[in-house]
């Protein structure tokens, strides 16, 4: 046998190599059982943690006809074990509904349920009360004398037997003697019962309304004289008019039942004359609004729920806003439907609770938002690239600055903001920036974009350099060469978390001269930096294919989108597929301002209602970020008025051509790259130091977002022997420098 492999699952063969030919040679070495002192157990007997392997002492050999000690075959038919009792109960318990309701036992679910009895009945009885004095007591005095008029009517016609009147009309239409004087004798005897008893009800009553009149207090006259008008008042009121108003309160202060929602599917069309849905859990409040679980007629599926939300909210008799629907992982067929009392993506989520914060912990997450029903929401950048797409004015960047607050409060986190459109938003953000710029224009003798260019390649430098030095850190201070919050916080290692911010991205890539090197820099930054504690974060108000291309848009594992024009630019900035999932931020209205959905920064996707921290809220946050800093000694960069050498993107343009003689048509890239460390050896040096191939690689790569290519070349070595590498044409250089040269006169 060739090697023993490792054992990850007790009990089980490991598994053969599809490669090795010999494997149908090979058995498993039967394990024989030890104890501590290495005497033989009896037969029977297992002391778990004691086995031993005999394995012969050449494990490696070649020889194919090597006898091989008996055992049980390689690939064993694989057995399926039945769960044990404790999983089994484990999976009972989790459908067992628990014997309290859960928002009994929660202390802010009891206080959601407390404000809507409150604000529930308060509003009833308000409402009926205000109306007492000024529109029910005279619609009471109005009604009275027509409720006088019905009572003594049909006080009149009961004594007079006005029901048998019919009776004795069709006997005489019939010409029945016999029948009609049958029926007369009886409607005599009935008319003398009902006209004593009428007497003396009305002997009684109007002794005791004299008796009233001369002998009761005050109060019970009034309560009398109330009582009787108000019921004279109930009996003139007429059908069309009733006399006591409906409380005209909204959907939030009625209790939602089980027809109503039956109602509903109906309506939308997902129920049927013999097929109608279930309630497998009671209807009940969950905090400001109520919580439905239905099971869809058999067929039916969530998405055809979803695909009715609007019907939905229709039969329900709410609006649009007020219903979310979420799958249920147990069945396909069940619905989540969580009704609010109010629109609540119209209620600002409040203040950012950063403005109470005296640091943050960018390794932890932080508070971001609410969602729908008012819990938090917390923001983590750690290990992702983040896209916010959105329509102008609908909070954008202020759900961005949010996050990028959070980080400058952490003192250990190096911030690189840049801001394409050059709004005020940004700009107190210079206290603590260790890059930072504005707009696309020069100004000041500082070209921005020339800046964001330098920064960013001199962050990917960075972020190569990190990869190399956490590979070679030992294992127990680098474990699986992942960054750490202690290396991060080193100062003499230089690590630190790095958030990379760049607002209105757009306009940054669709710059005639740098777009193409800054879309490179960033595609590379989105989809390597994330692993060694670099994020970014873009926001853009154009996410299409021209201002934000896919190749960028695809490695951003974050996304926000708050409203948008249709659900297909929802998808674009959520990602495709997102709609199908119920994702459309396009059904966002236009008072949802600072409101999105968020998808990929956790397991769960779902609707934001981010913190707000307007100008002076961001500049108290930024300038105690800035002293927080300054104690830490970690404030760099820009911010600490280290100004850095801004190097041209497209120098290596000038570069090549320096070093390119005039008569050289083609030269080897291996030969341009020594060329340009001797030119300039703090720029290239590192490129120097390749091998072969590589150095050919490194300006191949730098040379692409130019047009230039790499070809073939004839030419011969330092000792005279002719070969053929990859180069570059001369004419290619100049070419590439005539068109930047047009692009920035037209700039």
């Amino acid at each position: 046998m060739s090697e023993i492999n490792d054992f990850d699952q007790p009990g089980r063969p490991p598994e053969a190599d599809p490669d090795d030919t010999e494997q149908n040679t090979a058995a498993v070495l039967p394990f024989k059982k030890r104890t501590a002192g290495g005497e033989p157990l009896a037969p029977g007997e297992v002391k778990p943690g004691e086995w031993q392997a005999d394995l012969p002492d050449d494990t490696d050999t070649d020889d194919e006809t090597a006898e091989v000690t008996e055992g049980a075959p390689v690939d064993p038919p694989r057995q399926v074990y039945p769960p044990s009792v404790a999983e089994w109960m484990a999976e009972h318990d989790k459908a067992r509904q628990p014997v309290i309701p859960e928002w009994v036992k929660l202390p802010d679910q009891r206080k959601a349920v407390r404000k809507w009895a409150v604000r529930h009945y308060g509003t009833v009885i308000g409402y009926h009360a205000v109306r007492i004095p000024c529109i029910y007591t005279p619609k009471l005095l109005a009604y009275a004398p027509r409720g006088v008029w019905r009572w003594s009517t049909a006080a009149g016609h009961w004594v007079f037997d006005y029901e048998a009147k019919p009776l004795r009309a069709a006997a005489v239409a019939a010409e029945d003697a016999g029948e009609y004087l049958r029926l007369s004798a009886v409607r005599d005897d009935r008319v003398r019962l009902r006209g004593i008893i009428a007497g003396l009800v009305g002997v009684v009553g109007l002794i005791a309304a004299l008796a009233l009149w001369v002998m009761a207090p005050t109060w019970m006259l009034l309560l009398a004289i109330a009582t009787l008008t108000t019921t004279l008042g109930v009996a003139g009121a007429p059908a069309d008019r009733p006399l006591i108003d409906r409380a005209k309160v909204t959907f939030r202060k009625r209790k939602l039942s089980s027809d109503i929602i039956t109602r509903a599917y109906a309506a939308a069309g997902l129920t049927g004359k013999d097929t109608g849905i279930a309630f497998p859990r009671p209807i009940g409040r969950d905090g400001d609004g109520w919580r439905v679980i239905v099971d869809l007629p058999y067929g039916k599926s969530f998405k055809d729920a979803l695909a009715k939300r609007q019907s939905l909210a229709s039969g329900i008799d709410i609006a649009a806003t007020q219903l979310f629907l979420d799958p249920d992982l147990t069945s396909e067929r069940r619905v989540s439907m969580w009704i609010a009392d109010r629109d609540p993506l119209a209620v600002p989520a409040g203040k950012s609770p950063l403005l109470g914060a005296t640091r943050v912990d960018f390794w932890q997450p932080f508070p971001w938002g609410v969602d729908e029903r008012g819990n938090p929401v917390m923001a983590t950048m750690l290990w992702l690239s983040f896209l916010v797409g959105a329509v102008p004015r609908q909070g954008k960047t202020f759900s961005a600055r949010t996050i990028a607050l959070a980080a400058a409060l952490d003192p250990y986190v190096r911030l690189i903001v840049f801001d394409g459109k050059a709004s005020p938003d940004w700009r107190k953000f210079a206290l603590v920036a260790h890059r930072i710029g504005f707009g696309i224009v020069p100004r000041n003798g500082i070209d921005p974009v020339e800046h964001l260019v330098a920064a960013l390649e001199e962050l990917k430098g960075d972020v190569e350099d990190r990869y190399h030095r956490l590979s070679e850190l030992p294992l127990h201070i680098c474990p699986e060469g992942k960054l750490t919050p202690e290396l991060s916080r080193d100062k003499k290692l230089n690590m630190p978390l790095t958030l990379v911010v760049i607002d209105e991205v757009q306009e940054y890539l669709q710059h005639p001269v740098y777009g193409q090197v800054i879309l490179d820099l960033l595609v590379y930054l989105a989809r390597v930096a994330p692993a060694v504690g670099v994020s970014v974060m873009l926001s853009t108000q154009k996410p299409d294919d021209t201002a934000c291309p896919p190749k960028l848009r695809d490695q951003c594992q974050g996304r926000f989108s708050l409203r948008v024009g249709s659900w297909q630019v929802s998808d674009v900035v959520l990602g495709a597929g997102s709609y199908s999932e119920g994702l459309d931020a396009s059904r966002l209205l236009k008072s949802h301002k600072g409101v999105g959905i968020l998808k990929g920064m956790t397991d769960d996707a779902g609707i934001v209602r981010t913190y707000l921290a307007d100008g002076r809220d961001a500049e108290a946050v930024l300038t105690r970020a800035n002293a927080l800093r300054e104690a830490e000694g970690t404030l760099t960069g820009d911010a600490a008025g280290e100004k850095a050498t801004v190097r041209s993107a497209d120098a290596i343009l000038d570069d090549v051509a320096m070093v390119l003689g005039k008569a050289e048509t083609k030269v080897w890239s291996e030969t341009i790259v020594d060329r340009l460390a001797v030119l300039n050896e703090a720029a290239y040096g590192d490129w120097a130091a390749l091998e072969g191939r590589a150095k050919a690689d490194q300006l191949a790569a730098a040379l692409k977002p130019y047009g230039i290519a790499t070809d073939q070349v004839w030419g011969k070595t330092e000792a005279g022997k002719g070969a053929n590498r990859r180069g570059i044409e001369r004419q290619h250089i100049i070419d590439a420098i005539t068109q930047r040269n047009k692009n920035r006169a037209g700039k």
